[in-house]
């Protein structure tokens, strides 16, 4: 079986991981992929906190908000919706939205957020883009995805690489276990969000500046997700996020 044919099982909040980052490129892409993830995560005991590269001033259409009062607007927006799932740890990098590239400096933030926060699985963006959900393959989204990637293999497990982290700022080398793909073409795990569903909506409707004009949000995420709980072999009704587990340890 190649890793492409691998099945897609159901995730357990029995496989032991009690710490998770989430580093997404924008404000609310952890909302529309994983809000309910997250939320499923923190029923079940598991601390949570987000990592967001971009300050989103791109986002919105309304050309009469400055892009500076825009990123201010996001921010609260994100921390807002990140309350309704329960988290309170929310880091913003502050890069600009629509120019982001994976560099060496931000291979290096986000090693410092996973040497602080020291999570044993960290859910990002794909670094591969989807030809099946071109939408989903924002520039932004996989140079967040290939960051986070470069960061936890090898940057931050390393004591050598962005030195200062350690010899400046004290922040020893971690190890994660475990990297989680949204938006891969060929998942091979699913949460099951049902019970979580109203949350992620509830969350994604705190992003009012960008969500504002859709009436369909709810009729939209919902399709979405009984879709994707049909092809991972969830009971009828059932509602899921999938995501591709890339072992790192």
């Amino acid at each position: 079986m190649t890793d492409d044919e691998l099945p897609t099982r159901r995730w357990s909040a029995t496989d032991g991981v009690d710490r998770v980052l989430v580093v997404t490129a924008h404000p609310d892409d952890v909302d529309f992929g994983s809000a309910g993830t997250v939320a499923t995560f923190r029923a079940a005991g598991i601390e949570v906190a987000y990592c967001i590269v971009t300050d989103g001033d791109a986002g919105g259409s309304d050309r009469s908000i400055t892009r500076a009062e825009m990123a201010e607007i996001r921010q609260r927006e994100q921390r807002a919706a990140a309350a309704e799932v329960g988290v309170h740890d929310v880091t913003f990098l502050g890069y600009p939205d629509g120019r982001l590239e994976c560099t060496l400096d931000l291979r290096r933030d986000i090693s410092r957020v996973i040497r602080q926060y020291r999570p044993q699985r960290v859910l990002t963006q794909s670094p591969e883009r989807n030809w099946e959900r071109i939408y989903a393959s924002h520039p932004d989204h996989l140079a967040a995805g290939e960051a986070a990637a470069c960061a936890v293999y090898p940057d931050a497990r390393n004591p050598f690489a962005h030195p200062e982290l350690l010899e400046k700022e004290g922040l020893e080398p971690h190890t994660v276990d475990e990297i989680w793909l949204m938006a891969f073409e060929n998942p091979n795990i699913v949460v099951d969000i049902t019970d979580a569903f109203d949350t992620k909506v509830a969350a994604l409707m705190r992003h009012q500046s960008q969500v504002a004009e859709r009436d369909d949000l709810d009729k939209m995420l919902r399709e979405w997700s009984s879709a994707v709980a049909r092809s991972a072999g969830l009971p009828d009704g059932a509602l899921g996020e999938a995501y591709r587990v890339v072992q790192s340890r």
